[in-house]
């Protein structure tokens, strides 16, 4: 009996004894793996590598927003003209996203771009060098054309999106002034020309890294050209080209009497229009909140705000000011006014404060107005949705903005100065506004010029010009241009 259980009792410690040491040995190992593991893991390598990749998630949202912006251009060019020409006008916003694509997917991405990084969505290297200049003399870039190369990286396609919902919104803003007379087929070639080399140009001089963001370095102007969100880089390049084509395309019929006096055209669905003014409102949080390419910067929220009070401020100011100039509210008007805030607050927004949005909003939609009458009244210029007044005159307006409402707040570092924040008139800086200014007056000469160029070869080369027959505008582009009537129960069927 005793034998038996101390035989029992010595099996039973040697199984102890083996249990330890295993468990002991496992305790070992695994606290080595977990030493090791401690010593590769690097969290700030982790914590940049996450950041990059929402600030990426975030450009692509932002990029859905402004192509949704699309939809809301079709509608109010489109309230805002007459219904025989309805499926024409449509037709030519819908079509200018696949056009102006096309021709920035293979020629224009590179000329802007090639030169462009940022490291705080993944684009840590850019994708190409300099086409023409150098060092801060750049004035067009080559690299990835048709999106294609090795260094192709989904931060690269996520820029590119983003970028070419800004191109395609340039190349829509012609649409709006040359309406109801514009043959199709010189529209598609505008749609091609615009994506591969119109809008490429001032974008590679500015955001692009070109000579105009240079200028601090080279004429000690402030921080370079600033634009946050492309008052000027997007808008007043869309709207001198809205200029450009009314003047070669000449007003419709019926416009002015024989005393020169315009004559009322009105739209044939405002409340299409006012709906679609909603839409972009919608969309220009992703115009302009995205364009911090980083989710990280929480900058996003002052520029949000910023825009909303822009877009409410120019509404409201421009009800009340068209009813003091002509006894009503008209919505038309209030439809420029808030789309005219909008323009005018995308280049500062990041900058300014919010009593400096209300005030631009507000001044924006005043110049609106104004304009629209100055444009028709004495330029005897047609422009049928008010695209010069709201895009060109306060796309200049937000460039200048920068340069006199910016309180040095934000933008350290832009354009790779000694910037510790972009600086305006306000704060005592007048070389930010020289640098803002140097900027408006390319796109009111350099930019306006070749978009003039452009439209005058094409009337002059294309058989019977760029504008439809007289006959087919009277009748209504529907059917001669496009085969099919918007409303076909307008029509008499016999």
């Amino acid at each position: 009996m005793q034998s038996k259980t101390s035989s029992t009792s010595s099996r039973w410690m040697k199984r102890i004894l083996v249990g330890t040491t295993v468990f002991t040995g496992a305790l070992i190992l695994a606290g080595g793996f977990t030493a090791m593991a401690a010593e590769e893991f690097d969290a700030e390598k982790a914590v940049t590598t996450l950041g990059q990749q929402t600030s990426l998630l975030w450009i692509v949202i932002g990029a859905a927003l402004v192509i949704f912006m699309q939809a809301g251009f079709a509608l109010v060019e489109t309230g805002f003209c007459r219904a025989k020409h309805a499926a024409h006008v449509i037709s030519t916003n819908f079509a200018i996203f696949g056009l102006g694509f096309v021709g920035f997917f293979f020629i224009g991405f590179p000329l802007a771009f090639g030169g462009f990084s940022y490291s705080a969505f993944g684009m840590d290297a850019p994708v190409g060098s300099a086409l023409l200049g150098s060092g801060n003399w750049v004035f067009l870039w080559k690299g990835g054309w048709a999106m294609s190369g090795g260094g192709i990286t989904p931060a690269v396609l996520g820029f590119f999106l983003y970028m070419v919902a800004f191109m395609d919104t340039v190349a829509t803003i012609p649409t709006g002034s040359m309406a109801e007379r514009w043959k199709w087929n010189s529209f598609v070639v505008w749609g091609l020309f615009c994506g591969a080399v119109y809008y490429p140009l001032f974008a590679a001089w500015t955001w692009g890294g070109g000579f105009l963001a240079k200028t601090w370095d080279t004429m000690s102007l402030g921080a370079g050209y600033v634009d946050f969100a492309g008052s000027g880089v997007v808008h007043a390049v869309g709207g001198v080209a809205a200029l450009a084509g009314a003047i070669v395309l000449g007003p419709r019929i019926g416009k002015f009497g024989a005393d020169g006096k315009p004559r009322a055209i009105p739209g044939h669905h405002i409340p299409m229009a006012m709906l679609g003014t909603l839409i972009l409102l919608f969309g220009w949080f992703g115009f302009n909140a995205a364009s911090t390419f980083a989710s990280t910067d929480v900058q996003f929220a002052t520029v949000a705000t910023n825009t909303a009070i822009a877009a409410a401020f120019g509404a409201v100011v421009a009800m009340f000011w068209i009813t003091k100039r002509t006894g009503k509210p008209d919505p038309g008007m209030m439809v420029n006014g808030m789309l005219a805030g909008l323009v005018a607050v995308t280049a500062p927004c990041a900058f300014i404060a919010p009593w400096a949005a209300a005030v631009i909003g507000s001044i924006a939609a005043v110049l609106a107005i104004e304009s629209v009458f100055f444009v028709e009244r004495k330029l005897k210029i047609d422009d049928p949705v008010g695209a010069i007044s709201v895009h060109g005159v306060c796309g200049i307006f937000g460039v200048l903005a920068v340069g006199i409402f910016s309180n040095g707040s934000y933008g350290a570092g832009w354009n790779g100065s000694a910037s510790e924040g972009v600086e305006g008139i306000i704060k005592g800086d007048w070389g930010q506004f020289g640098a803002q200014a140097l900027g408006a007056g390319v796109i009111l000469t350099v930019i306006l010029g070749i978009a003039f160029a452009f439209f005058k070869i094409q009337n002059a080369l294309t058989k019977g010009g760029i504008r439809s027959k007289e006959e087919d505008e009277i009748m209504g582009l529907d059917l001669p241009e496009m085969g099919v009537a918007a409303y076909p129960e307008f029509s008499l069927q016999r």
